[in-house]
């Protein structure tokens, strides 16, 4: 293989393409499998790549090593992170021309690949500390503005069936106050994927202000994680500025099913049973299945 190995922030296509020349001819057969049909690439397992390509495993292997990847896992999620990496208002490399199934496909492959970046950042202490705080507390606020309402909304639904007040509020007056009245022993959840908006900066001083737990479900890295008492930290490469996010309230709505997951279990298996009514109270609202 050429002495250039890529450099992982680079497209990993471009990459590819870019040096297909250099490749021996076996490394070039791998390539060349994948510039066919990227999309399909990101499906193979190392197996079926390597027979699309007639090429051994080792080989593939030995490929994705050039390219900076830990191993063929690794190079899966590089090439899906290429394939879809950003068009204003949509999502990564979308055309105007694309099919339905081009754009669903690009869409769902930035979200997985998102939510594996997410998943590696994600620190186990953080939602040790999140979970511990949540079920001391005697009653929960979930704070949550423009895409993040609807995060804020999802965690209310999940949250009652602890058996601890929970509100969720989107209105940034109605924050304001509810902050303004918290105090010792209330948990105030603010949701945001910039953590910059000025607002919500506000209402965590606010709340932390008269006492209350303030947890950030936001970038680690912003005022308002400055802010929080406890953040689970949360980053994907989204621009704001420019388009609608997308993977990141996804994430979000993962880190609150980490949370009500991490809640259930520190209650115990006792508590199993109450969670058991509530689902079971929905039977009588279902068409039965055939």
């Amino acid at each position: 293989m050429a002495d250039n190995p890529g450099r992982r922030d680079d497209n990993l296509l471009e990459q590819i393409q870019n040096r297909l020349e250099s490749l021996n001819k076996s490394e070039r057969k791998v390539a060349e499998a994948i510039l066919k049909d990227p999309s399909a690439a990101t499906r193979y397992s190392i197996a079926a790549l390597a027979r699309a390509a007639d090429v051994s495993e080792p080989t593939v292997n030995r490929f994705c090593r050039g390219f900076s990847a830990t191993g063929f896992p690794d190079f899966k999620i590089r090439l899906a992170q290429s394939i879809a990496t950003g068009t204003p208002y949509v999502g990564q490399d979308i055309e105007p021309d694309d099919s339905p199934a081009e754009y669903g496909e690009k869409i769902m492959l930035s979200t997985i690949a998102n939510l594996d970046k997410a998943r590696q950042a994600l620190d186990p202490q953080a939602i040790a500390t999140v979970v511990d705080y949540l079920i001391q507390a005697k009653q929960i606020g979930f704070f949550g503005m423009g895409g993040s309402a609807s995060v804020a909304l999802d965690a209310q639904h999940k949250f009652f069936r602890f058996n601890i007040p929970v509100t969720s509020y989107d209105d940034a007056l109605m924050q304001r106050m509810v902050a303004a009245g918290s105090g010792v022993g209330d948990a105030i959840v603010l949701i945001s994927f910039t953590g910059r908006t000025r607002e919500t900066v506000e209402i965590a001083h606010l709340a932390r202000a008269n006492g209350a737990t303030v947890i950030g479900i936001t970038n680690p890295e912003s005022p308002l994680a400055e802010a929080c008492t406890a953040v689970v930290g949360v980053t994907a490469p989204e621009d704001t500025e420019v388009y609608m996010p997308m993977s990141s309230r996804i994430i979000h709505l993962t880190v609150i099913d980490i949370l009500a997951t991490g809640v259930t279990l520190k209650r115990g298996p006792d508590f199993l049973d109450h969670l058991k009514k509530i689902k079971e109270s929905l039977k009588a609202t279902r068409f039965p299945q055939n």
